[in-house]
């Protein structure tokens, strides 16, 4: 029933990607220097109309956007120079705004900044330094909130869940329905997230009643079980790219904000409001796992199994709750990424690379590991783009990641174990 309830949203969510022909301005930004071609992730563009604001989005990791307007007319692109990645800048600083852009009905209208290596914006080094540290803080509070799950479904069944960024995609697409979708009620997000978190709950406790235990009863292998989930992850990735196209797309509160200037540090409303409900959610859950009689025995059943269960835990209840917490907290961090870089079909893949180097950086199957990891890989791969080009903010945050497997191979706070 929680499966069919599901897949009833989404499939009255997609016809609105599959068939939506209205009138949108679309274009790929890219960093072009002689033949290298790099795409420009990140980035704010806007859309105004006589001088109100029409629509937004953000460049998803291919550098491509999509920002649907409400009908022909003439049109104001901005380009928010603020939102640039260190190494990258307009080539002509003059030109953030393409004006007499001009959509007709059902059109798709193709606009290109020209962008190229250079400084983003004229700003200190200190602010800037400051502003890449608000956003490693944000990118690292998301990873934090997917990572947990993941670690705590490690550590209660040693299973490794490929699939879980598709539950990260899955609480980004149900808030988009109860939000911003023609079909849906357009709830404003903070209420959206409520069914959408409830029907993610539904769908983890599903996926381990109906999938997930029979294996465990059969004596599946841990092996087997993985290319399981790799399965699952393809067939569910594929099926929200049939039922809701390619296009990115964004909610429809928190789009556009004025940034709030604190002394040097500059820092985006929404950005703030995710770090800070963040720490709090992660606050709650240590809470949960120390001082309540469920997160204690989720921790004993971390550790040994065969003694939790003689000292007359439920492990089959315990292992139901831990999945419809995980999947739970990753739909939570799907809708706070989903806010910051728009709602995209692959978005929980994208992520999942992060998730998993926060984990096994943190630490396997410890909860504290992953939340620690997650704010040093985010962090890392953010705040690097001070001093490398964004290309390499990525091979910088699992550079960090093998080496300090490399001097701590059991993680920061996992713990080492004898074998054989």
């Amino acid at each position: 029933m929680a499966l069919v309830l599901v897949g009833l949203v989404l499939m009255q969510a997609g016809p609105v990607f599959a068939q939506d022909e209205g009138p949108s301005i679309v274009g790929v930004l890219e960093s072009v220097e002689n033949e290298l071609r790099e795409p420009v992730p990140g980035v704010t563009i806007i859309a105004s109309l006589d001088g109100t604001v029409a629509g937004s989005a953000v460049s998803a990791e291919d550098g491509s956007w999509v920002i649907s307007v409400p009908g022909p007319g003439t049109y104001e692109v901005e380009l928010d120079v603020g939102t640039l990645p260190g190494g990258v800048a307009l080539t002509d600083p003059d030109r953030p705004v393409l004006d007499n852009v001009r959509v007709r009905e059902g059109q798709a209208k193709t606009v290109r900044f020209q962008l190229g290596p250079g400084i983003s914006a004229q700003v200190g080094d200190l602010d800037r330094f400051l502003d890449l540290l608000v956003i490693g803080l944000k990118f690292g509070a998301i990873i934090a909130l997917a990572s947990i799950g993941l670690s705590l479904v490690f550590g209660v069944t040693q299973l490794v869940n490929f699939a879980h960024g598709e539950l990260i995609t899955l609480g980004a697409v149900l808030a988009f329905f109860f939000n911003a979708s023609p079909l849906g009620p357009q709830w404003p997000l903070v209420f959206a997230a409520i069914p959408a978190l409830a029907l993610a709950a539904a769908f983890g406790w599903a996926q381990e009643r109906g999938l997930w235990r029979p294996l465990r009863r059969r004596g599946t292998g841990l092996i087997a079980m993985l290319v399981i989930s790799i399965g699952l992850s393809l067939f569910l990735r594929h099926v929200i790219l049939w039922l809701y196209d390619g296009l990115p797309r964004s909610y429809s509160d928190y789009a556009i904000q004025r940034e709030w200037s604190v002394g040097p540090l500059d820092i985006v409303p929404k950005n703030l409001v995710i770090i800070l409900s963040a720490l709090v959610i992660l606050g709650a859950v240590g809470l949960f796992l120390q001082r309540t009689k469920t997160g204690t025995a989720m921790r004993a059943v971390s550790d040994n199994v065969d003694l939790a269960e003689s000292s007359g835990i439920d492990v089959e209840h315990i292992i139901l709750i831990t999945w419809i917490v995980g999947t739970v907290l990753a739909a939570l961090g799907g809708i706070f990424f989903g806010v910051t870089e728009g709602v995209q079909w692959d978005m929980g893949f994208r992520l999942l690379l992060f998730v998993f180097a926060a984990v096994v950086l943190g630490g396997l199957g410890t909860a504290y590991g992953a939340m620690l990891g997650a704010f040093i890989i985010g962090l890392a791969s953010e705040v690097s783009t001070f001093w490398f080009d964004v290309q390499y903010k990525n091979v910088i945050a699992y550079g960090l990641l093998v080496v300090m497997l490399l001097l701590r191979p059991q993680g920061l706070l996992g713990q080492r174990e004898r074998i054989g």
